[in-house]
């Protein structure tokens, strides 16, 4: 009978075995596509940090800076500042943009980027690609690839890049809610145009804002900040490089330092890396951010703020307003009440609010515990929305269809038509780095005609736009009125 039984079991497990490989390979566990291409942590042999022999507890840092110096990568860029000047004369016989001619300025930056996917990947912040009009990155081996804008975000200061091969080594990502103050941390990057180069330091704070971005950003840009600051040794070159911890995993992006000179005297500044993967991941899988809101303003909690509206101490986060029919309001929240939790963490500054509500989407459920006016505890439960208050991504069928060259367009009003006195045109309503940008519009402007054809629709204009693959002539309307002709090529 256990003989039987021993066989039966066998039979079973050598059946159950192919039925569980075949399941495997048969069923995909990715859903978009950035699942399959960030693959950082499914390749990388990430090796812990040792310590030497000598007794001391210093940490080693070969490891960390050998599996990293390779995902990091060196990006220059060319800026061509393109303007258009009339020929009205020829104009008057043979129509606008007649005999005008093109003059342009050229303009170069650098910057670092880390690789991220073996695909050819790279994130790197957004004001060292910003005007680019070509971009080139250099491997640590100084081999050059033209690398391809797939999207920016001002409002993090980050952008995804994407170079043409395979078996890139991309880096490991870690998590940078578990980094502590004290951490050791390193700085990798390209200072001065030299190859990959590290240095080390400590995790100086976090959550911190230096109201960095609000003055790189538009005025419709809602800026993000909540950065590590470190006091590893960051300067010109080293934005979009890489803050790692002793593991060689990415915990931050570096971005900014603080100096008078330009130059590294004291701090530096990274984008938190959990942040960093919500923005490239909606970049790469629909070309934009899907940002959720909670529908409130809010405001740190200082001796004042506690003193006027008599709060029992500092700690939350205080909304000063609740916006109308957005999601704080249909969860009964209320103007003057303080969120002190979002899930299970505390946050005490607009800066960890604004960071962990970044690494959501619309749609997202988010549970606040929160203290009312009258001193009440309360948990909500409210579901994030887009600025439009819709609760739905945005699918990227959708989005290529008022989405081209780094902006965002609306067909004009009746109203707006008469204003301009024009029949036809799309509105520019937003802008980040690309073609456009480079070129000197803005949002507000009125492309009217492209190769002077004239616009009707958002979607004829983004058609055109991401259908051509040679020059293009743009007639644009100022907000004034101003009729004006911009020329770039593909």
């Amino acid at each position: 009978m256990k003989n039987n039984l021993k066989l039966f079991g066998l039979g079973l497990l050598g059946g159950m075995l192919p039925l569980g490989a075949y399941l495997m390979l048969s069923s995909s566990p990715f859903t978009n596509l950035s699942d399959q291409v960030i693959d950082g942590n499914r390749l990388a042999n990430v090796r812990a940090v040792s310590l030497d022999g000598s007794g001391v507890l210093a940490p080693n840092f070969v490891d960390a800076s050998e599996s990293s110096i390779n995902s990091v990568v060196h990006v220059t860029t060319k800026v061509v500042q393109t303007s258009f000047q009339r020929d009205l004369f020829q104009e008057f016989f043979y129509g606008p943009g007649a005999g005008g001619k093109e003059f342009k300025q050229y303009g170069s930056g650098s910057g670092s980027g880390v690789i991220v996917s073996s695909e050819g990947y790279i994130v790197t912040n957004n004001h060292v690609i910003e005007n680019a009009s070509e971009i080139e990155v250099i491997l640590n081996d100084n081999s050059k690839y033209s690398a391809k804008l797939v999207g920016a975000d001002p409002s993090t200061d980050i952008a995804v890049l994407k170079i043409e091969g395979s078996g890139f080594l991309p880096i490991p990502l870690g998590n940078s809610d578990d980094l502590h103050i004290g951490e050791w941390v390193l700085a990798v990057g390209n200072p001065f145009n030299l190859t990959s180069t590290v240095t080390a330091g400590i995790v100086s704070a976090k959550a911190r804002n230096i109201n960095l971005l609000s003055d790189r950003t538009q005025q419709n840009i809602v800026p993000i900040e909540s950065f590590i600051q470190t006091d590893a040794a960051v300067n010109p070159g080293n934005s979009g490089g890489a803050l790692v911890n002793t593991k060689g995993e990415l915990v931050g992006i570096n971005t900014a330092i603080a100096s008078q000179t330009g130059s590294y005297s004291g701090y530096s500044f990274a984008v938190p890396v959990n942040l960093v993967q919500k923005v490239m991941r909606d970049l790469i899988d629909y070309g934009i951010v899907q940002r959720g809101y909670l529908g409130v303003q809010i405001a740190d909690i200082n001796q004042e703020l506690k003193e006027s509206n008599k709060l029992p101490n500092t700690k939350g986060v205080f909304v000063s307003k609740v916006t109308e029919d957005g999601s704080a309001q249909n969860a009964g929240m209320k103007d003057g009440d303080v969120i002190l939790k979002i899930g299970s963490r505390e946050v005490n500054s607009v800066a960890e609010l604004q960071e962990e509500i970044g690494k959501r989407r619309p749609g997202d459920k988010v549970i606040l515990t929160i203290r009312t006016k009258n001193g009440d505890e309360e948990i909500k439960e409210l579901v994030l929305r887009n600025k439009e208050g819709e609760t739905k991504l945005v699918s990227k069928e959708e989005i290529s269809k008022n989405y081209a060259l780094g902006a965002t367009f609306v067909d004009l009003t009746s109203k707006e038509k008469k204003e301009l006195n024009v029949t036809y045109g799309v509105k520019i309503t937003s802008l980040t780095s690309g073609k456009l940008k480079s070129i000197g519009l803005q949002e507000g402007m009125v492309i009217t005609k492209v190769n002077n054809e004239p616009v009707e629709t958002v979607e004829q204009l983004t058609n055109k736009l991401n259908g051509v693959n040679r020059g293009v002539l743009l007639e644009v309307l100022s907000p004034s009125g101003k009729r004006d002709y911009y020329g770039f090529g593909l």
